[in-house]
């Protein structure tokens, strides 16, 4: 028998008007009932060829609808069972009894612990576009085991044009080397700011703590450096630290921006005592209140190690990331690189210099920043009357002000809410002379949209 939706499927009354384009109205008509409840929980749904013949659209837009809302959780694809409504979120009465009796152990159901963006926002179909026409592309030495250490001359140069662009970064492709993320750029330079003989870096006095122990792993003591609403106090770096890591457009967890007098205070020290400015610029694509402010680097590129990733645009399981070296420092880096180099692969890197330059990547990015925008105003109101919110209006997190000795309780009642949660104590460095801030740092990008609500809704449950 010919499969039709009449005879395999549920029967819906979809509303293909709603989106901008059918695939957009689709995917929404879909969500709307899947979220509303008019579509069950395990519901199987006509096949793609089916449903396009029964809308009388393409079975691609049926096709792409449905990757859509598996990314984002709505629905799930296996081989053998087709295509199915997700498990949704508890409804208000089981989350309301779960505030009774502790979480059963294990994952959380909802998180808002920052440092990763909405994976259901990646790129799928562009990205799959951008790869088939790099691979298309390619030449035969792409396949090869490279020889220069720097990466593909074809991200350099994508990468070269966009920073410059978007980032007022100086950075001709022959001072960019490509590393696999964050984290593989701060060891490259930690190695080689050890090489010198140099014993103390000095870092933010809140921070990433698996970046405090990347450079302990290289030998570096840390020295921390007082956060205010100004920034971190430049002006305090000394010269026994011989390098410096900050994040200067949106300061990861305080969220606030490094002030133009603390700017010129660092470069002033680096050109004073020959030390090193790392630069990291993990979101800086990302501010809704006014243009994005240009990176450090471009006030003293031979002073300036400038370290990005695709990790906050993206996604972090890309791997990508690059450096932008100063020239004199490029043989010490590609020395240290060569010793333990883990790039991405060559192929995903002609992808991303594709997807560059081809204009995806600024679509992407722009798609995305009204997505968080709207996140961090609907967790402004949310929270209004409960927390205040502090911190400029950027990146994938925000910071929730708490009463003073409140946080430890807060975030443990985030835990009876099934709720993951982290407070700003979390990232202090143990030898900071800062007083105790209670504070709540809010990872606003890391719910799936399915979820995104009944996370919101734990959260103000949490909060006193």
């Amino acid at each position: 028998m010919t499969e039709t939706w009449a005879t395999f499927g549920a029967d819906l009354h979809l509303d293909l008007t709603r989106g901008r384009g059918l695939r957009a109205g689709l995917a929404e008509a879909l969500r709307d009932a899947a979220r509303t409840g008019r579509l069950a929980a395990g519901t199987r749904l006509p096949s793609s060829r089916t449903l396009a013949a029964d809308l009388g659209i393409a079975r691609n837009t049926v096709a792409e609808a449905y990757a859509e809302l598996v990314a984002e959780g709505w629905l799930t694809a296996r081989h053998g069972s087709g295509t199915r409504v997700a498990e949704r979120a508890r409804p208000r009465r089981a989350a309301a009894a779960a505030r009774v009796r502790p979480p059963v152990h294990g994952r959380p159901a909802h998180s808002l612990v920052p440092g990763t963006p909405d994976l259901g926002g990646f790129p799928r179909a562009a990205w799959s576009a951008a790869a088939r026409r790099a691979l298309a592309a390619a030449p035969n030495e792409a396949f090869g085991y490279g020889s220069d250490g720097r990466g593909r001359i074809e991200l350099r140069e994508a990468l070269a044009g966009y920073l410059a662009r978007a980032r007022g970064v100086y950075a001709d492709p022959e001072r960019i080397v490509l590393t696999a993320g964050f984290a593989h750029a701060l060891a490259v330079t930690a190695a080689v700011v050890r090489a010198r003989r140099v014993r103390e870096m000095a870092v933010e006095g809140y921070g990433l703590d698996i970046h405090r122990d990347l450079l302990a792993r290289a030998g570096l003591r840390t020295r921390p450096l007082c956060v205010d609403a100004q920034g971190a106090r430049t002006g305090d770096l000394t010269a026994a630290a011989g390098a410096v890591l900050l994040t200067p457009a949106h300061q990861f967890p305080t969220g606030v921006a490094l002030t133009p007098g603390r700017r010129a205070a660092a470069v002033d020290w680096a050109r004073t005592t020959g030390g090193l400015v790392l630069e990291d610029d993990y979101d800086g694509e990302f501010r809704y209140d006014r243009q994005s402010v240009g990176a450090l680097q471009g006030l003293d590129p031979d002073r300036v190690v400038y370290l990005g990733t695709a990790s906050k645009s993206l996604a972090p399981g890309l791997r990508m990331g690059w450096m932008v070296v100063p020239p004199g420092l490029m043989g010490e880096v590609l020395a240290a690189k060569g010793a333990t180099d883990r790039s991405s692969s060559a192929l995903d890197q002609l992808t991303l210099a594709e997807f560059i330059t081809s204009g995806a990547y600024d679509r992407h990015v722009r798609g995305m920043r009204l997505r968080y925008r709207r996140r961090r105003d609907e967790l402004v109101a949310a929270v209004a009357g409960r927390a205040a919110v502090s911190g400029i209006a950027a990146g994938l997190h925000a910071v929730l002000d708490l009463p003073p000795g409140t946080e430890r309780s807060v975030v443990q009642s985030a835990a009876w809410q099934d709720l993951a949660l982290e407070g700003m104590s979390r990232y202090r460095h143990p030898q900071a002379g800062l007083p105790p801030r209670d504070a709540l740092v809010v990872g606003y990008g890391t719910p799936p949209d399915s979820s995104w609500t009944p996370t919101l809704e734990a959260l103000t449950a949490a909060l006193p």
